[in-house]
């Protein structure tokens, strides 16, 4: 069962699956997943995804996780907004992960971006979560 924070499930499952040496984790579809998985992929910390068709109706993402000489290459992955406590930050006001080795995941009024793509379109957003 999934509960209130959908995201923050997947979040959790990679989390767990990266630790247990797992090369491959499912978690039910959503556009925010998806999306939030393109900013994963595109910033290199995924290998990639693909949705499947359960039954009519249900969909799964498939979620291929990358590894460098054994380690995992997602060291850190937190969820910063949470449905009980939103955090917003203006373009000024993106934070920094790890002084810019890691990125953080905003909602913007452009789409779901990365904190170097939202200074860069001068967007600000709702902090999904942050990753190293």
């Amino acid at each position: 069962m999934v509960g209130s924070d959908p995201l923050g499930d997947m979040i959790t499952r990679i989390r767990n699956a990266q630790r247990a040496q797992k090369a491959v984790v499912r978690t039910p579809a959503s556009k925010l997943r998806e999306r939030v998985l393109d900013v994963l992929k595109r910033e290199g910390y995924i290998r990639n995804y693909e949705t499947i068709d359960v039954r009519p109706g249900i969909k799964e993402l498939s979620i291929e996780l990358k590894y460098h000489n054994g380690e995992p290459v997602i060291r850190e992955i937190r969820r910063v907004s949470k449905p009980g406590r939103r955090i917003y930050a203006g373009v000024k006001d993106l934070p920094k992960v790890y002084n810019g080795l890691g990125i953080a995941i905003l909602s913007t009024p452009r789409g779901v971006l990365s904190d170097a793509e939202a200074r860069e379109l001068r967007v600000g957003g709702e902090v999904l979560c942050t990753v190293f």
